[in-house]
């Protein structure tokens, strides 16, 4: 019973981390995409997206690099918003600090989400992409925080950019809602 109890009350000690996210998405794309997070593999990352999603910082950022046969990014909180000047989206994060990088085994394949960055590899903060085909030259260094369970159909259909950089044109795809599951 004593070890039982120790359990409960190291259990409850220890952060709360939520087990995905349901992103809720409109334009060329309509559906929801259902992610699993990797809590064990990249703690930080999901801590800060869960809280960054928690907190409804998420809804309404526009899908603003997408690049056929590659990924789609989003997740620009600071520039990112459906109806700002899209011309900065990208180029920002949140209000938290900048995670360290949490490098895994975990090969970049179909429907992984990674951490997008800048040049420093500890620069992730709260831009994330989704994987449209497998892209195995990431890994180690970006971090993978989940994969898309359900809703694959959806990610496809993610209106594509232009260019070398994916650079949305026009009015980008968004997350209109992005809730934290357990």
């Amino acid at each position: 019973m004593r070890n039982a109890l120790a359990a409960l009350a190291l259990l409850a000690a220890g952060p709360a981390f939520a087990t995905g996210l349901e992103v809720q998405v409109e334009g060329e794309a309509n559906g929801t995409i259902k992610i699993d997070l990797f809590e064990d593999v990249a703690p930080k990352h999901v801590e800060q997206i869960t809280a960054l999603a928690a907190e409804g910082q998420y809804d309404g950022v526009v899908f603003h690099r997408v690049i056929e046969g590659f990924m789609a990014q989003t997740g620009d909180v600071q520039f990112g918003k459906a109806g700002g000047d899209m011309r900065r989206a990208g180029q920002g994060g949140s209000d938290r600090p900048d995670l360290p990088a949490e490098f895994s085994d975990i090969t970049f394949g179909t429907g992984v989400v990674g951490m997008a960055r800048a040049q420093d590899p500890n620069s992730a903060n709260s831009q994330f992409f989704i994987m449209f085909e497998p892209g195995p030259f990431l890994d180690g260094q970006y971090t993978v925080v989940g994969k898309v369970t359900e809703g694959m159909d959806v990610v496809d259909a993610i209106k594509r950019g232009e260019g070398p950089n994916g650079a949305v044109i026009g009015q980008p795809d968004t997350m209109t809602k992005v809730t934290v599951t357990e």
